[in-house]
């Protein structure tokens, strides 16, 4: 009689724990509670490291893209993956906590800075769209500007 009801909880356990495991992991560029915790820094150098790996990732996708055989292929699909993931990274971080959070309608150069971040968001999604490096380097010049604007 405990033994099915085991099995069961057991089976429940599993389940839920599978389906945790599962569910899409994503940056969160941090809180909107809002808590009054920023570290504006720390986000800036996390999008130069994300820019950096989507500049890896387009070259190792032009890499394997000319290669048939089946490890080839699986990289070149994890590669393709990653460099979405650090794009949206970055279209995350602009949007989530600088645009919404940190970029004040009365701050110094408000009008420069926000259209610096608006091209830093299509520069990442023409990131995902594309192979071409130009958008890579566009986007790093964007954010050099914008870090000098901000800071």
């Amino acid at each position: 009689m405990l033994r099915p009801l085991k099995n069961a909880v057991l089976g429940i356990a599993f389940a839920a724990t599978g389906f945790v495991l599962v569910l899409p992991q994503s940056i969160q560029a941090h809180c909107q509670i809002p808590c009054g915790i920023y570290d504006d820094h720390a986000r800036v150098q996390a999008m130069l490291e994300d820019a950096a790996t989507v500049e890896k990732s387009v070259k190792l996708i032009a890499e394997l893209s000319g290669k048939s055989d089946p490890q080839s292929q699986n990289q070149l699909v994890r590669w393709v993956m990653n460099k979405e993931s650090h794009a949206d990274q970055i279209q995350e971080i602009v949007a989530q906590y600088f645009m919404t959070q940190r970029i004040k309608s009365d701050s110094a150069n408000y009008d420069r800075k926000i259209a610096v971040l608006h091209r830093m968001l299509i520069a990442a999604m023409k990131c995902k769209q594309t192979t071409d490096l130009k958008y890579v380097q566009e986007l790093r010049e964007l954010l050099k500007t914008f870090e000098q604007l901000y800071f």
